[in-house]
């Protein structure tokens, strides 16, 4: 479930009614690995199973190409799910050894990290990745609209949607969390074995530090944002390789990190 109503009192300049609205959930996911409790993430209900193989692929719990044997133990009428990762310990990446606290609250993705040295930056740069053109923004965004069912209902959830190269659809997931939705959509595309086609990632909201680490270790070398980004998230941008652009409304758009990821004839009209 990923909505639900609430009673309210809704006051205009003309009147105030009583009225039902669709609220976006959020609700905690406990995540175990091999039966030891690893974190809770606060999410939305849905895409449950994609979100804790995005979640620990990017936190370098699990990197292998199998698909997980994952367990729903528990998931009851108040949203509370505990879900169990089966992990061989020879296929245990370096990221479960580093100490991480047990709860990471939806607006961020982060928030389990215990020391600096948790932020490790790879000596490495994305190459060879493939140029968007950003006259097509407009048109990629209008998709995002499109597939944001939970979004036309609550108006309280981010998205996160990928397209290939080719400016394919790949998938759209939403969540109250904006590292969420990006661990959702990296998470499906790993069941579906197609997250070697995500060129291109759309997100609906600001870009922070998380989602250009997410975005890196997933191999996805350009982000497009309708909001604002850090000043940590273009500086890691810079350093991966990523092209960063920000602000994507209107026919408008910032790019913030290497412009040499877009088609250089449509840099010229950029406003």
């Amino acid at each position: 479930m990923q909505t639900i109503v609430y009673e309210g009192i809704k006051k205009t300049a003309e009147s105030t009614t009583i009225i039902n609205d669709f609220l976006v959930v959020e609700a905690p996911l406990e995540i175990n690995v091999n039966g030891n409790p690893f974190t809770v993430v606060m999410r939305t209900p849905g895409d449950d199973l994609e979100l804790v193989r995005g979640l620990l692929y990017s936190e370098d719990i699990y990197r292998g190409i199998e698909n997980l044997v994952l367990t729903v133990l528990e998931n009851s009428v108040t949203n509370f799910t505990r879900i169990n990762a089966t992990i061989p310990k020879d296929k245990l990446g370096k990221g479960y050894l580093n100490k991480r606290s047990l709860l990471s609250v939806s607006s961020c993705g982060i928030c389990g990290k215990q020391s600096l040295d948790d932020f490790e930056r790879p000596n490495t740069k994305l190459a060879n990745q493939p140029k968007i053109n950003l006259d097509r923004l407009s048109e990629l965004f209008s998709t995002m609209r499109l597939h944001q069912h939970t979004f036309s209902l609550t108006g309280g959830s981010h998205a996160a949607i990928l397209f290939s190269d080719k400016y394919e659809f790949l998938t759209l997931k939403e969540d109250i969390g904006r590292h969420n939705a990006v661990d959702k959509c990296v998470g499906e595309l790993l069941n579906s074995n197609k997250l070697k086609s995500a060129a291109f990632m759309l997100v609906s909201g600001r870009v922070s530090y998380e989602i250009i680490t997410k975005a890196f270790l997933a191999k996805i070398s350009t982000i497009v944002a309708v909001s604002a980004c850090s000043s940590l998230a273009v500086d890691y941008a810079k350093e991966f390789g990523i092209c960063l652009i920000g602000f994507s409304r209107d026919n408008n758009a910032t790019v913030y990190s290497n412009p040499s990821g877009c088609i250089e004839s449509t840099l010229k009209n950029l406003k």
